[in-house]
Parts: structure tokens; C-alpha cells; sequence
């Protein structure tokens, strides 16, 4: 699925008729119309979690955001409050990934918990409080199309659960982060990084996961969160969301 997604994007871009990240900062980087088309694709694929509708934000290398959209038929299809926590996610995959190391958000979970190495980040930089009056204001009915309220602002935010990853393109160039939400933070990594790769953006160089050929996948070291296992060995861990994902997770597309 990755050309069709991919061709639709250079269609658009080429007769001028792209409908999102009309921003110049936002150049070479995935339109509202081809975030969506790859939303639409990987909901349809199966990622665990409760099956629920999905939002997804795209930003540049500054934190830029470029395009959101969600895959139901309506902004209320899906949690509302995803909507910016997908931003969020976008932004730090992107803030905390180099040229040769991507972090997923799921990368940082275990150790952005009391006792470990990062603990404290997710409380360091809250969303930044002059974009998010613009991230909040309406016409809500713009909210996820080619002109939400976000496009072209710097919302910032940190999270440190699944769902948020760098982008890389086909020269192996850093070029922003993709964030989603709106399941379990487990689904969100399996829906996430399906995204991506719909997208042809995820020429990953390296990463801190002990499989190949998925650097910056989620690592399964921790128990549920239920059980209040929260001790990650490897430091970088994630929580079993307990739904099916783990194991999804495994046979995730392999990075190109």
C-alpha cells in the first residue's frame, strides 16, 4: 500500500491541489489528504486495542505541526482529546530522535518512570501555552481537515507512551515525527507505525530495539500495568496493554 499512498501525495502536490501543510516549512513532508489515505490504511489492518477511531498529527523537523487528520467520518468519531495528544507525541518523537537514532514514544516509557534515567520529562515541557489557544480555538468543525487550528503552529508537549515516531525518508533524512492516538498506547504504536510505513517514511538508520529490522519498536520488558510490574531491564521498555498488541507488535513491517 505504500505507492498508492505515496503517488496520491506527488498527484496533488504537482497540479497544486494539496490540501494540507500549505506551509513552506512543510515542503516534502506528507499533505492532509495523503495523511489521511494512510490513516484509512492502517485502521483496516488489525492493531489490537478496543477497535477504537484514530487521530494523527504530522509535524516538520522544527515541531511544526503540518497536517492532522482522523479516520472516522466525523472529529467526535474519536476520542476529541486525541487530537492534541497526537501532536504531542508527534512532537517528542521527533525532539528526542537524531539522524542515526530514532525513539519511538514508546521508547521512552520505562525510562520516563519514578526511578528512571528520564524521569521528569514528560513534566518538562507541557504544551506550549500560546499554540495551545490556537490548537484549542475553532471553528471546531476545521478540527482535523486541511485547516485545523494547529497547522503551522508549534504545539510542543511530551509524551512518553506509544504512539509517536520519526520520519525518515528515503535518503535516511530525519524530516519530522508522526504522532497518533486515540486506543491503548499499545494499539497506538502498532496503528502508528503501520501509518509510517504507509507513508514511505520509515527508512529508520538505527534504534535501541534488539530486532533489526525494527529499530525503534516497541520493547516489551514490563508487565501490565495492572499487576503494577513497572520495572523496565533495559531501561527503555513499555507495559503490556494487555490486548492483543504484544503480539501484533512483533510482525510489524519491517523497516525498507
Amino acid at each position: 500500500m505504500r505507492s498508492p499512498v505515496k503517488l496520491t501525495g506527488i498527484v496533488f502536490a504537482v497540479l497544486g491541489l494539496g490540501s494540507g501543510a500549505a506551509h513552506a516549512a512543510c515542503d516534502n513532508l506528507p499533505s492532509h489528504t495523503e495523511l489521511k489515505a494512510a490513516l484509512d490504511v492502517s485502521i483496516a489492518q488489525p492493531n489490537g486495542g478496543f477497535g477504537l477511531g484514530m487521530w494523527g498529527t504530522i509535524v516538520n523537523r522544527d515541531g511544526i505541526v503540518c497536517a492532522v487528520a482522523f479516520t472516522g467520518a466525523d472529529r467526535g468519531d474519536q476520542w476529541p482529546g486525541s487530537r492534541i495528544i497526537s501532536a504531542a507525541k508527534a512532537y517528542t518523537a521527533n525532539a528526542y530522535s537524531l539522524p542515526g537514532l530514532a525513539l519511538s514514544t514508546a521508547n521512552l516509557y520505562g525510562s520516563g518512570q519514578p526511578g528512571g534515567s528520564l524521569w521528569g520529562l514528560q513534566f518538562s515541557q507541557p504544551t506550549a501555552v500560546g499554540a495551545s489557544s490556537d490548537a484549542y480555538k475553532g471553528p471546531a468543525k476545521d478540527f482535523g481537515q486541511a485547516n485545523d487550528p494547529m497547522v503551522g503552529k508549534r504545539i510542543g508537549g511530551q509524551i512518553v507512551f506509544g504512539g509517536g515516531f520519526a520520519l525518515y525518508n528515503a535518503a535516511g533524512k530525519i524530516v519530522g515525527g508522526l504522532g497518533v492516538s486515540g486506543d491503548t498506547s499499545c494499539k497506538d504504536h502498532n496503528f502508528g507505525w503501520r501509518v509510517r510505513h504507509a507513508l514511505a517514511l520509515d527508512y529508520v538508520p538505527g534504534g535501541i530495539s534488539k530486532d533489526p529490522a525494527r529499530p525503534d519498536n516497541i520493547i516489551y520488558d514490563m508487565g501490565a500495568a495492572s499487576q503494577g510490574n513497572v520495572a523496565s531491564p533495559s531501561g527503555f521498555g513499555h507495559v503490556d496493554c494487555g490486548l492483543g498488541e504484544r503480539e501484533i507488535s512483533a510482525s510489524l513491517p519491517a523497516v525498507p
